[in-house]
């Protein structure tokens, strides 16, 4: 399974790979088995929201940034409302990522990371 490393820009992501290099540093792990750990994030956690997440959301705010480059969007929304059927939450800065799917299987949906505290 081909995935995107998007998610390791996430704050589980970003922790992983903060504990992994020291990790690395103290000599606990190699470099070689962090990259392997990292990979198999990538590919678990594209696994689990393709088939563990089945709610929808819709998103509204004000486009701030948008650009395409690469066959990845970026958009950045201020004053964005996440709506799904249970819940609705109001963000005041929020950075989308999105690269067609397209690019690694035949499905034709989107993936999406999230949101972005300094964007």
């Amino acid at each position: 399974m081909a995935t995107f490393e998007l998610y390791r820009r996430s704050t589980i992501g970003m922790c992983l790979t903060e504990t992994l290099d020291e990790m690395v540093s103290n000599g606990t792990l190699s470099p070689d088995v962090a990259i392997q750990v990292l990979v198999q994030f990538d590919k678990s956690l594209t696994e689990a929201l393709e088939t563990q997440v089945k709610s929808k959301v819709s998103v509204k705010g004000h486009l701030h940034t948008y650009r395409f480059c690469d066959n990845v969007w970026t958009f950045i929304l201020q004053d964005a409302v996440f709506k799904n059927e249970e819940c609705q939450e109001n963000v005041g800065k929020v950075k989308i990522v999105a690269c067609d799917s397209k690019l690694l299987t035949q499905s034709s949906d989107y993936e999406f990371a999230g949101n972005c505290p300094d964007c």
